[in-house]
């Protein structure tokens, strides 16, 4: 046999087979990402209590520990004793007032009496001024205490509302004190552990939302005319192997800047330098997909 004939017709058939081998046969490949939140401390303290390991799955609301708050709770004791000392101060203005309107009254029916006796010249018209002129000033004297007490009361009033937003701004950091998570995932990073100090700003731990899961996926030029927002698309995740499931998904992203093809992606052509990334909504309702898994997609 002519080995010089066969050693073309060899290299042809390798050559076939590997380019069937690496024919890419969905529209676009990528990695799975999630939206990550960092948590971080709202007060400054020494952490008491921090419930949670890393690859614990959380609860939106699910209370994790808290920040030492005796001081807050001493002053908050504090400025309640301060709201009760204001209102023993203010005084009751009906009660003041009772006193100068029983002299009104009887100053008032002195000088009819006195206007009677009068009319029938049994008083002085002296008598009857003298009746007048007391009814207007117990009067005046009335009005000139209520304007006194109507400015004492609400100048407590305002000391009693100041004290009141003092008292509710520390209600509102022993609140923040308390460690909430806020949202449901798996915890990526603890940052933190119980007896350390916090600080406000300082990250406690970093969770990603699994549940709703993004393929990151990039396309060629030519494909963008047939990829647009809101299109369906089904996304297969690989679970390494031969192992792989399919999930609906949607496209939610599309970038309007060209970028080069990383290095572990495929795409429809290969000898294309420059892609655009695409992002996909995938819901991860068995949780099998993990970040940073790899997944591709053929558009609808």
């Amino acid at each position: 046999m002519n080995t010089k004939i066969l050693l073309p017709v060899a290299l042809a058939a390798i050559c076939l087979t590997t380019c069937r081998t690496n024919k890419f046969n969905h529209d676009a490949s990528g990695t799975f990402e999630a939206t990550e939140i960092l948590v971080a401390a709202e007060g400054t303290g020494k952490i008491e209590a921090l419930n949670l390991t890393e690859g614990d799955f959380l609860v939106e609301g699910q209370y994790i520990g808290y920040i030492d708050t005796v001081s807050l709770h001493l002053k908050k004791l504090q400025l309640e004793a301060t709201a009760q000392a204001l209102l023993t101060r203010r005084v009751d203005m009906a009660v003041q007032i009772a006193a100068v309107e029983e002299q009104i009254t009887k100053a008032e029916n002195d000088r009819q009496r006195l206007e009677n006796l009068f009319a029938d010249k049994a008083a002085t018209e002296k008598q009857v001024d003298d009746a007048v002129s007391l009814v207007e000033v117990l009067k005046s004297n009335r009005a000139a205490l209520q304007n006194q007490l109507a400015a004492s009361i609400n100048g407590i009033n305002g000391e009693y509302r100041v004290v009141e937003v003092q008292i509710a701004q520390i209600n509102h950091q022993i609140e923040k004190n308390r460690i909430i998570n806020p949202l449901n995932g798996t915890v990526l990073y603890k940052y933190a552990q119980a007896k350390e100090m916090a600080l406000a700003g300082k990250a406690l731990y970093k969770i990603a939302d699994t549940k709703h899961l993004f393929l990151r996926a990039y396309v060629i030029a030519s494909q963008l005319e047939g990829v647009k927002t809101g299109q369906g698309a089904t996304v297969y995740a690989d679970f390494g192997g031969n192992a792989s499931q399919t999930y609906p998904g949607t496209v939610t992203w599309i970038s309007d800047k060209a970028e080069f093809t990383p290095k572990t992606i495929q795409t429809h052509d290969e000898r294309q330098n420059l892609v655009y990334a695409v992002k996909i909504k995938v819901e991860n309702t068995n949780r099998l997909i993990k970040t940073g898994m790899y997944g591709d997609v053929d558009f609808h």
